[in-house]
This record gives structure tokens, C-alpha cells and sequence, in this order.
């Protein structure tokens, strides 16, 4: 999982999870490495959810954004041709379609080969109109589907376990 500092990361994979396992802060930039998660789930084989350091934000300044893009570069450079390597969840707020940072993160990926699967996270803190004009803002920039997702509510956690299941499940191509 990546994308901008508090942008709902460990708070979706506690979701998922349905267990407090990543460590969650109202102070965004508190991830500083990649973290593994081990995901069993019963009769599929274990798959690993991984929390990576959210990208845009300049706690520790330009230091920090130096820290992140190594992180970043060796963790994908690594596992973009790697077969057990099955995408990427970019996870965007869905308060703010066309931030640049996600942009810049969606298109590095691309480049990279990786398949990414957009996630509008905060879906519950929008009104009906702003869900529909977001969403179809988001499916502009990306070219395609955007899960819709609430950490709080759970809304959308069931479309992103198909897409996990389809992810653990389908070779790589």
C-alpha cells in the first residue's frame, strides 16, 4: 500500500485485518519503514500486505523525501519483476482528486511496470455529489476503476478483499 502521509494506510490494513495490527498516528509522516504483514486467511495460502512510508509530506524535510524515494526505489526496483509480486494499491484521499504527488506516484509505478489498483480512501467524509464528481474525477486521471473505501465504516472493504483474492489467486502475467 502506498501514497500521501495520512492518507489511511495502516488504518485500511487494520480494517481489512479486522485487528489493530499497524501502528496508526493523527500525526502523518509517523511510518518511516516498510512493514510486513503475514495474511492468513483461512483455506488460501499466506500473502503479505506491505505499509509503506506515506509520500508529500516534509516531516524531517527534504531529508525525509531523499529517505522515502531510496525506500521506495529499492523496494519496487526489487519487486517489480519478482512473480510473488502481484500490485499495488495506491491509495488516494477522496477529498482531493489530482493532487500531484499522486499523480507523480501513479506514474512512477507505471513506468515501473507495476499493476496498480487505485483506492479512494475517506469516502465517508464526502456528500453524495462530491462521492460521484470525485469518483469520476479519480476514474478520469487513472484511466479506470476506483475503489471507493471508508476505514471507519468499512464501506468498500469487500470489493478490495475480491481484488486481493483475484491478486493471490491469478499467476502473474
Amino acid at each position: 500500500m502506498v501514497g500521501r502521509s495520512n492518507v489511511g494506510k495502516s488504518s485500511l490494513i487494520n480494517a481489512l485485518v479486522k485487528t489493530k495490527l499497524a501502528r496508526t498516528s493523527a500525526a502523518p509522516g509517523k511510518t518511516r519503514l516498510a512493514n510486513f504483514y503475514r495474511v492468513a486467511v483461512e483455506g488460501k495460502s499466506p500473502f503479505y500486505l506491505v505499509d509503506l512510508p506515506g509520500y508529500g509530506y516534509a516531516r524531517g524535510g527534504d531529508a525525509a523525501r531523499v529517505e522515502f524515494d531510496a525506500l521506495a526505489a529499492a523496494y519496487f526496483g526489487n519487486r517489480a519483476t519478482d512473480p510473488r509480486f502481484r500490485g499495488v494499491f495506491v491509495l488516494v484521499d477522496s477529498r482531493h482528486p489530482g493532487l500531484e504527488a499522486d499523480r507523480n506516484a501513479w506514474n512512477w509505478l507505471e513506468r515501473l511496470g507495476v499493476r496498480c489498483h487505485i483506492v479512494a480512501t475517506k469516502i465517508d467524509k464526502l456528500t453524495q455529489a462530491e462521492r460521484r464528481r470525485h469518483l469520476a474525477e479519480f476514474e478520469r486521471l487513472y484511466s479506470g476503476q476506483v475503489t471507493p473505501s471508508s476505514a471507519d465504516t468499512g464501506e468498500g472493504l469487500d470489493q478490495l478483499w475480491k481484488t486481493i483474492a483475484t491478486l493471490t489467486t491469478t499467476p502473474r502475467q
